[in-house]
């Protein structure tokens, strides 16, 4: 199991460097729902010696937000928007790349040095560094992206690196708890999906850059 666990959050990891080096919106919300599922499925792998009811529940919950409602929802946003790609981005795909290479050996450099318990401190410490690369992956998006649907999907991210992070350093988190995080998550989605919409029909652009020029 340890293994299967190691694949997927190598997994995880390209994932987030496909995101930096892609600009095609389809594949980058592709991307985003595999990541909703692989972490639908590492917090079943993650409990594996004590699975519960609760486990199944919010693993299943997860996988289903972040896998398929969110990317179905952001779908729509890109139809609805007819915008097919992140065109002229703060960073470029390339530097966005290397980025991605400089924040996973952070990731590496400040998950060894953490003092975790749980999951963590059980299993690899790739756990911790690719949970941080995630979340760090997401940040970077919202900030060297000009479009807001690619604004949305480093959200998107940022939260999947906070959920793979709680699970592996957390050991019981209070369902309810867990559940308002992903619900907090689907109401952020959806309102971002109706602010894109709002915006793309009075400007005619998604370009969050844009929003700066607006007086009065």
């Amino acid at each position: 199991m340890k293994e299967a666990i190691e694949l997927g959050l190598m997994a995880l990891v390209l994932s987030d460097m496909a995101l930096l080096g892609i600009g095609l919106l389809s594949t980058c919300i592709r991307i985003v729902a595999f990541q909703g599922v692989l972490l639908g499925l590492f917090s079943v792998a993650v409990n594996w010696g004590f699975l519960t009811p609760r486990v199944w529940i919010l693993a299943a919950v997860s996988g289903l937000l972040k896998g398929v409602v969110y990317p179905l929802l952001l779908r729509r946003a890109v139809s609805d928007a007819g915008v097919q790609r992140e065109i002229e981005p703060y960073v470029g795909p390339i530097p966005s790349v290397l980025a991605g290479i400089a924040l996973f050996g952070a990731s590496v450099w400040i998950g060894g040095r953490l003092p975790l318990t749980g999951a963590a401190e059980a299993g690899s410490r790739l756990i911790v560094s690719a949970s941080l690369m995630t979340l760090l992956t997401g940040l970077f998006l919202v900030a060297a992206r000009k479009k807001a649907l690619t604004q949305t999907l480093g959200y998107i991210v940022f939260e999947n690196g906070i959920f793979a992070f709680g699970v592996a350093s957390v050991g019981e988190i209070p369902a309810l708890v867990e559940l308002g995080i992903l619900l907090d998550a689907f109401v952020a989605v959806f309102v971002m999906g109706i602010a894109m919409y709002h915006i793309n029909r009075e400007f005619d652009h998604l370009d969050a850059d844009r929003l700066n020029a607006l007086k009065g």
